[in-house]
């Protein structure tokens, strides 16, 4: 099986890109994938599959296909790309002919030590009663981007006059505030971006020709309309997510980032947006690759890497302390998911794998939280009320505010899981 970047597929194909190469402007870097080659998503590096290396022998046969099975790539998504023996696991690489080998542990007693910089709670020791997270490294990933952007991100809304509801602003709010109680409680704190200010060097303007490989990639008419809204994609929701990755990884390598949302539903026309009576909470771990996802090659080394890492187990535990907190904080019902490449895991009702860039890319546990509609009534009178300590009669009850809430909660939850270890 052999998985081309489709720009050579028909002779119409070709006279689509000719005229469409025209939208692009001189200069523009090009990121083509040569026929023959594998197919890599938007603004993927090639994949350094000697990076794996080090998780030879350290998993066995068993333990391998299960995680596969009920985790990362549920429903057979994995077997057009995996080929598992008795001892080894074969995994395509840039075509059906390169394939990466994990050789298998021959049991767990005898498997090889996990290499990796995170460490799990199991690994940690050292806090006290005042101190109960001394010692553990957490990154925070304020969602999306704000201030400026925030229009162009698609994460901006305003009711009449009302002051204007901007994720990228309200998830970094609530990251300065949470920052400052997990410090005092002996956590290590760095954050993605500090301000609502890009972190990536990219713009819109320079990813023309990634714009256009895109929407050939998803066989989508090609125009300078449909080019230009590529590229902004491309932009706030690949190219600085892959920069926040890059910091996480290289640099602040800590043992767990949470990556900070609130969640919305449709709100219509964005002239004049619609409140919501649906209110939720859910989390996202990582898994649920489909077998069209497993056909970049990108994203199966991504999937390894978090496998063989051994991440999910952490991310499962850290987060049913998190979903529990703040269920009982917020009061809030669990979303669900209905079609899409999801899956519902461990015992909780609002945890869900599935398959982000974000969680993906970070070697580390990651925790995905979804809290709050943002376009729900209750919630944008909440939003509209800001930020204040105690309670306030916000939509007719007595209520703390919706940032401090969000805090407390996880606190809550890190604290109850990490001092039980």
């Amino acid at each position: 099986m052999r998985y081309n970047f489709p720009t050579l597929r028909a002779s119409f194909s070709i006279i689509r890109i000719s005229l469409a190469c025209l939208l692009i402007p001189l200069g523009s870097p090009a990121v083509a994938t040569a026929a023959g080659e594998s197919r890599l998503g938007p603004l993927a590096e090639r994949p350094n599959w000697k990076s794996l290396d080090g998780f030879q022998k350290t998993i066995t046969r068993d333990d391998f296909v299960a995680l596969l099975d009920q985790v990362y790539a549920p429903g057979g998504a994995w077997m057009n790309v995996i080929r598992v023996e008795s001892d080894r696991a074969l995994v395509m690489m840039s075509s059906d002919t390169a394939f990466w080998e994990l050789r298998f542990a021959p049991s767990r007693e005898q498997a090889q030590p996990v290499r990796r910089f995170w460490r799990g709670r199991a690994e940690l020791g050292g806090s006290t009663a005042d101190e109960p997270l001394q010692g553990i490294k957490i990154a925070i990933d304020p969602g999306h981007i704000g201030g400026e952007w925030a229009k162009i991100e698609e994460r901006w809304f305003q009711i009449g006059n009302s002051m204007p509801v901007t994720e990228g602003d309200m998830t970094l709010y609530v990251a300065n505030l949470l920052r400052e109680r997990l410090e005092k409680l002996g956590a290590t704190v760095s954050l993605t971006r500090s301000k609502p200010k890009l972190v990536t060097s990219m713009r819109p303007r320079q990813l023309h020709s990634e714009a256009l490989l895109s929407l050939m990639d998803k066989n989508q008419e090609i125009t300078p309309v449909s080019l230009q809204r590529e590229a902004d994609r491309l932009f706030y929701r690949v190219a600085e997510i892959r920069r926040r990755s890059r910091l996480v990884n290289s640099s602040l390598k800590p043992d767990l980032v949470l990556c900070l949302h609130f969640n919305a539903e449709a709100w219509g026309n964005e002239a004049h947006p619609t409140l919501s009576e649906k209110n939720h909470l859910h989390f996202l771990v990582t898994g649920a690759f489909s077998a069209e996802e497993l056909s970049y090659e990108d994203q199966r080394l991504n999937m390894l890497q978090k496998l063989l890492s051994r991440a999910y187990p952490e991310e499962l535990a850290v987060t049913e302390r998190l979903a529990r907190a703040m269920a009982s904080a917020t009061g809030l019902p669990p979303y669900e998911y209905i079609g899409g490449n999801t899956i519902k895991v461990g015992k909780s009702p609002y945890i869900w794998a599935r398959n982000l860039l974000a969680n993906r890319l970070f070697h580390s546990p990651v925790v995905y939280l979804e809290p709050y509609v943002m376009n729900n009534r209750e919630v944008f009178a909440r939003i509209q009320a800001g930020d204040y300590e105690g309670l306030r009669k916000v939509g007719g009850k007595m209520q703390p505010s919706i940032y401090r809430e969000y805090v407390d909660s996880v606190v809550q939850g890190l604290v109850d899981y990490y001092s039980s270890n």
